[in-house]
């Protein structure tokens, strides 16, 4: 294969394996374990696992990690399917670490076999006692020296289920002295009694997935194990299993940096802890950062893959500003979802030289060349945003105001000659007339006017739910700080009331727009009234 030209560390080692004929062919593998939902930082991971697969013509697996059943179910299996066929990946093979359970136990065997495992009878707190620190050695087990047939024969009275949880562990026999704490002496089975979601109650051991690990990926075919940054301190223990067991050729853990961005929750255990708790409406909250809440929020998944590919594929652990993320979707959005008009906070304006219903022209979307128009319906009474017109105007303000003069979007240029007030002195209707001259596109009237305003007809309105939301999590205030500390509690606010032209009832549920001068929505429908969900703010708080 000719050598292609790299654009991240991880190529540059696929190159040079490829040159140095290590390997042949590219095989990777994206490895989720079916404990929870999928979130953004798993896109990365897809970035780099599917996205190195494809350059090399090479195959990726989907790999499922399922080997502590307690956490594991077929929901969160199903959802990983779904999260990644949305992203736009497909896999060569779906494979699962418990489809090779009994070739794992066996390697197991043979490793006691070769005086490289032995059962343990410490519980895990004794365990870890005798590990030693960074400083410190680790003091050996006082049964690391049992003879390899009464090892045996234990590990296959544990498999056999005569132990009860946590009496007997299996450990590697490495080296208790090793710099490297991974090394010393790590458990690879543990007695643990809990029905799998796929091999049911066949099993009361399973493998450690530090051991499972290298041993799944060479039975796979796996030429180069992709592992976030964590992983790091394990790759001694990935290399000594695949050393001892004489694969060949053995796979290459190669590790980078995972995503992390500002006010997000990145860990899949408080996410968990969020549904669990009613904090959030589920796993597909669209305040949520996992894949299928971003899906049900309306967010392209091309601009979270440009968003990962921007954010970079590196050795070392950084941070990204939520508005970098937010500037990759605005971008999308701003050129591919439709334009449309919806009132939030509305304030009657009638039009009293107008009479009866026109249509006026909406370009759908004026960022693309040969744009298709629609059309709106405009009347003698409308809606506009109570602050598109001020009693009392601030300097420079451009909106509506008694004298003043405004133009409705697409439509004509007005001016306010009085209002109507409640009996609490609130304006509660915008009086105005409209110049015939002034119809956009065919404007000959001569009047000059700075401000624009978007309207919806009110005759013809449809009501509308406006969801709207912030970050879940507030800045931190310091290192170390809880998530419980940094909850947003107030980061979902629904709107009743507003007002939306008719166009958006009619519109297929999920589709995205960007409500003129407001935000980027997505329409959807709840309890069979018509609902707009927040997307991205209007407005690019990031600077390059």
């Amino acid at each position: 294969m000719a050598e292609m030209q790299a654009t991240n560390f991880i190529e540059q080692i696929v190159n040079e394996d490829l040159t140095n004929q290590k390997v042949t062919a590219v095989q990777t593998r994206f490895p989720p374990e079916p404990n929870g939902y999928l979130h953004i930082g798993h896109v990365k991971s897809m970035l780099v696992n599917f996205g190195t697969a494809l350059k090399y013509n090479g195959k990726c697996n989907l790999f499922f990690d399922d080997t502590n059943p307690s956490k594991e179910k077929t929901e969160f299996v199903n959802a990983i399917r779904k999260d990644i066929e949305w992203v736009g990946y497909s896999w060569t093979k779906e494979v699962y670490a418990s489809d090779f359970f009994e070739k794992i136990y066996e390697y197991a065997e043979q490793l006691i076999q070769m005086g490289k495992a032995f059962v343990c009878d410490l519980t895990a707190e004794e365990i870890s006692a005798l590990r030693g620190t960074l400083k410190e050695p680790g003091k050996e087990s006082p049964y690391r020296n049992r003879s390899v047939e009464e090892n045996l024969q234990l590990f296959r009275e544990m498999r056999a289920g005569k132990y009860p949880d946590g009496a007997k562990c299996l450990r590697a026999k490495i080296d208790m002295a090793s710099p490297n704490i991974n090394l010393r002496d790590p458990v690879i089975y543990r007695i643990l009694r809990s029905t799998h979601h796929r091999t049911g109650d066949a099993w009361c051991i399973y493998p450690m997935y530090d051991y499972a690990h290298p041993i799944c990926d060479y039975l796979q075919g796996v030429t180069h194990s992709l592992c976030t940054l964590e992983f790091e301190d394990h790759r001694p223990l990935y290399d000594w299993v695949g050393i001892t067991l004489g694969f060949n050729p053995k796979p290459r853990q190669i590790e980078f940096a995972r995503l992390n961005i500002t006010n997000t929750v990145m860990s899949k255990r408080y996410l968990k802890k969020l549904v669990e708790q009613n904090l959030v409406h589920g796993w597909d909250d669209p305040r949520m950062p996992t894949v299928a809440g971003l899906r049900n929020r309306g967010i392209p998944p091309k601009a979270l893959l440009d968003f990962c590919e921007a954010a970079g594929i590196c050795k070392a652990d950084s941070i990204c500003e939520q508005s970098y993320l937010e500037h990759f979707i605005r971008d999308n959005l701003n050129a591919n979802a439709e334009r449309a008009m919806v009132v939030v906070d509305p304030l009657k304006l009638t039009i009293t030289n107008y009479e009866g219903e026109e249509e006026v022209e909406f370009t759908v979307n004026p960022t693309q060349e040969n744009s298709p128009v629609r059309t709106v319906p405009f009347g003698k009474h409308i809606y506009i945003e109570k602050g598109d017109f001020a009693l009392v105007p601030p300097p420079k303000y451009n909106r509506l105001k008694l004298g003043g003069y405004v133009r409705l979007k697409g439509a004509y240029i007005v001016q306010c000659d009085d209002i109507i007030k409640d009996e609490n002195g609130e304006v509660v209707e915008v009086l105005c007339h409209y110049i015939p001259e002034s119809r956009s596109n065919n404007d000959t009237s001569g009047i000059k006017v700075k401000g624009t305003i978007h309207w919806v007809s009110a005759d013809r309105a449809v009501d509308c739910t406006v969801k709207n939301y912030s970050y879940l999590l507030n800045d931190a205030a310091y290192d170390g700080q809880d998530f419980d500390e940094r909850m947003n509690l107030n980061s979902e606010t629904v709107i009743e009331g507003a007002k939306a032209e008719p166009y958006l009832l009619t519109a297929e549920d999920g589709k995205q727009f960007q409500l003129l001068r407001t935000a980027y929505y997505k329409k959807c429908t709840d309890s069979g009234k018509l609902c707009l969900s927040f997307i991205v703010s209007m407005k690019d708080s990031y600077k390059k």
